[in-house]
């Protein structure tokens, strides 16, 4: 296996829809392999396909490092069928690195994707793993979670995103 260089803001990738998969094979199963290792090496509970530069619409997701009762979780080609409810809660992404926001989703899901081996399954989730779910599905639309904050939240973390660039490359020493 081989951690996996993980695309940050604003690599365009982020912001495309991800593609179905058809075909199931070893190249497929390699790749999940190697997104587990590499969420698990950042401490993340979530990656998905195009996190680290592939156009699929496949996640993996973990939440066993907040909740004891989480455990890996592959999603191949998901869907949210259902959704019940609001809540808020502070959110990351590792695609953007020690930024957090409040951000407000559905209290509970329903979801429908195949597993690593291909075989149909449905999900229904609450709490931690519900968000979880609907942020790797938003990055499989080509969203992150700063398409979900008011135009102005967003203007102002682009600006200090930069600034934090600019100031990153001006400090710089090799």
């Amino acid at each position: 296996m081989a951690l996996l260089e993980i695309k940050k803001y604003p690599d365009n990738i982020l912001k495309e829809k991800t593609v179905l998969i058809d075909d199931i094979d070893g190249e497929l199963q390699h790749l999940i392999d190697n997104m587990t290792e590499t969420m698990y090496s950042v401490r993340g509970i979530g990656l998905a396909a195009n996190q680290v530069g592939i156009p699929k619409r496949l996640c993996v997701v973990d939440t066993s490092i907040r909740d004891e009762k989480g455990s890996l979780i592959v999603l191949i080609n998901p869907i949210i069928i259902s959704k019940e409810g609001k809540e808020e809660a502070e959110e990351g992404c590792l695609s953007l690195p020690g930024y957090l926001q409040t951000i407000k989703r559905s209290a509970k899901i329903f979801l429908k994707a195949l597993n690593r081996e291909g075989k149909p399954m449905e999900i229904e989730a609450t709490g931690l793993l519900a968000r979880v779910f609907q942020h790797e599905i938003d990055h499989l639309d080509g969203l992150l979670i700063i398409d979900r904050i008011s135009p102005i939240k967003r203007e102002f973390f682009k600006r200090r995103y930069k600034k934090s660039l600019r100031e990153a490359v001006f400090n710089f020493k090799p």
